[in-house]
This record gives structure tokens, C-alpha cells and sequence, in this order.
């Protein structure tokens, strides 16, 4: 009786020296106090501002995050600690050494300011956030733009693959082969995936439909246009090297 009333007194001191400890944790990357139910839960939870999830040959990366913004002209610097996910996301038209809005495939808002681009006709969707929330569009999403523009927010276009759960028709052959990676909601989650491997991009729809992506817009990918990164645990990890300069905007994720 002695031993258990001591490993008891044990475990509520433990539970006291925790509590503070993970709720500080949870703060630093959520940007709010929600303290667990438990201390086991506390413990058990994997306190990541960006989770990743391997599956299906997709690398899928959900971000904790609390501001969506597309970045133009400069890539958001890694020393920024507000800044938790970075990837390239709709097509730059000319390798030009110097910045022009004109340069991004399509019509785009930054900072809620919308921006003309250059007409593309791979652009059958769109990704729009604003006030909190986001939404895909597939075609006719230029009055959402402007929504999105007069609330302060986010958009840009891009190839969209999947709509409201069912593929899409899309311009991009079945056969063509890449590291494909895509905007997706997954789970009522907004996400990002791409595949382990150079596959076939019809393997790579399939995988988004396998995983339960029920929205998937294309990003930009290639040498050079796949460079990204999220932050982990406080550290930078990096999604392909960078090889050049020429990239124009980035869909880029706040904690």
C-alpha cells in the first residue's frame, strides 16, 4: 500500500512539472494554448508544426498552420521562424533575372493584392484562401480572386488533377514521367504531396485518389522549381536542392 500511494504522488508530481512544459511546447507551434487532456496524451503527441506522412510512394506534408500567402519575387527566407512550409506553386513563363508579375502563369493574389499574369492554358484551377478558409476552383474562378484579393488573401492558378473527389480532365499525358507533387486536401486537411520517385503521372493521381485526396492542384516541379522546404522540430528540412534563380512565387505556410 505504502509503494502505491508513493508511485501515485510519483505520478501527479510528474504531471505538474509536464503540463506547463508541453503547453509551452503547443504555443510554439500552433501559436495557441491548447493544452492536452492528459499527460499521456501530452506525452504520446507528436509536437510537429509540419507533420509528415509517408504512403503510397507520396512524401504528404500537412502544416500547422495559421496564415496561408503566396510569395512573390523573393522565396521566403529559412531564418523566418513564422514561415513552416515553402514550396513553388503555379509555372514562371522566361528565365528573367529580374522580378515581373507578368512572369507567373496566370492571374494571382499576394498579400491581398491581385496581380495580372501571363494566359495559360494549363490553368483549369485554382487555389484560393482568404479569412481563414480555402477553397479549390476548377475553371471560371476569376470573381473568387477578386474575393479573395478584397479580404486580404491568397491565390493563384494552376493544373487542377482532382475536383470534389473525381480525377479531372487534364492537358499533362498519362505517360509523362516526373517527381510530381501537388496542393491537396486530404481528410478535410490542407496538405502537400509529392511522389518518393520519378513515376508516371497517371501512378501519381492514382496515389492522391488512393491516399483520399479529394482536391489535388498541380505545383510546380522539375530541376530547380522543386526546391522546398518545411520546418520540423525547430529544423529546416530540404525538398531537392536549388540549382538556379529563376523562380517567381511560392505558396508558403505560417505558424
Amino acid at each position: 500500500m505504502i509503494f502505491i500511494e508513493l508511485k501515485r504522488k510519483k505520478k501527479e508530481k510528474m504531471k505538474k512539472l509536464l503540463i506547463p512544459i508541453m503547453s509551452l511546447l503547443l504555443l510554439a507551434c500552433n501559436g495557441e494554448n491548447k493544452q492536452p487532456s492528459t499527460i499521456e496524451d501530452a506525452i504520446n503527441e507528436e509536437l510537429v508544426c509540419v507533420q509528415r506522412v509517408d504512403t503510397l510512394g507520396l512524401i504528404i506534408l500537412y502544416p500547422q498552420f495559421s496564415k496561408v500567402d503566396l510569395a512573390c519575387g523573393t522565396m521566403p527566407k529559412k531564418t523566418d521562424k513564422d514561415v513552416i512550409l515553402v514550396a513553388e506553386a503555379a509555372y514562371t513563363g522566361e528565365l528573367l533575372k529580374e522580378f515581373k508579375h507578368t512572369n507567373i502563369a496566370g492571374d494571382h493574389v499576394s498579400d491581398g493584392v491581385r496581380y495580372r499574369g501571363y494566359k495559360c492554358k494549363r490553368n483549369t484551377g485554382a487555389f484560393i484562401y482568404y479569412n481563414g478558409t480555402w477553397k479549390f476552383c476548377h475553371e471560371n474562378y476569376s470573381a473568387e480572386m477578386d474575393i479573395a484579393a478584397a479580404n486580404g488573401g491568397a491565390a493563384f492558378g494552376q493544373e487542377m488533377i482532382i475536383h470534389k473527389g473525381k480525377m479531372v480532365p487534364i492537358k499533362r499525358k498519362d505517360a509523362n514521367t516526373n517527381q510530381f507533387r501537388a496542393l491537396c486536401e486530404i481528410g478535410g486537411k490542407l496538405c502537400v504531396a509529392e511522389s518518393k520517385t520519378v513515376i508516371p503521372f497517371s501512378h501519381f493521381k492514382q496515389s492522391l485518389m488512393e491516399a483520399g485526396a479529394t482536391e489535388a492542384l498541380y505545383l510546380d516541379m522539375g530541376r530547380g522549381w522543386n526546391h522546398a522546404w518545411y520546418r520540423n522540430r525547430g529544423e529546416v528540412v530540404e525538398l531537392h536542392p536549388k540549382t538556379h534563380n529563376y523562380c517567381t512565387n511560392w505558396i508558403t505556410f505560417y505558424q
